[in-house]
């Protein structure tokens, strides 16, 4: 019997480069350190925001998805715990963990798109 390999080169290219986007993109958080976000961000990218319920706020361009980024990546006494980042082609999902300054947390997801070598979209999910 023999089993059959498909390999898409395009898909597998894309999953890789979304994949580096995503590492720079989640050691901003992990550094406590922004620099990078004018390079990772598309001009049009669209956020919307864990908060506040239900649909959460949403940001367009890329002025105010860098803001936002940057005001939670520098916040004092935080951080994030990575669990998981799932890319397939231009898309990702990251699963994490978010620690406030009073040791309480929260854990959450962010479905995040990538075009042109750039993030263009990012949608927060926290639970309850």
């Amino acid at each position: 019997m023999s089993q059959e390999l498909i390999i898409d080169i395009a898909m597998a290219n894309r999953s890789a480069g979304t994949a580096e986007i995503m590492r720079r993109y989640n050691d901003v958080f992990q550094r406590h350190d922004p620099s990078a976000l004018d390079e990772l961000v598309a001009q049009d990218c669209v956020i919307e925001n864990t908060t506040p319920a239900p649909d959460g706020a949403r940001r367009t361009g890329k002025a105010a998805c860098v803001e936002l980024w940057s005001a939670i990546a520098t916040a004092p006494g935080t951080r994030f715990d990575l669990e998981e980042t799932y890319v397939a082609g231009d898309r990702a999902t990251i699963r994490w963990r978010f620690w406030k300054s009073d040791g309480s947390s929260l854990r959450g997801v962010n479905l995040m798109r990538v075009a042109d070598g750039k993030i263009v979209e990012a949608m927060g999910y926290v639970k309850g």
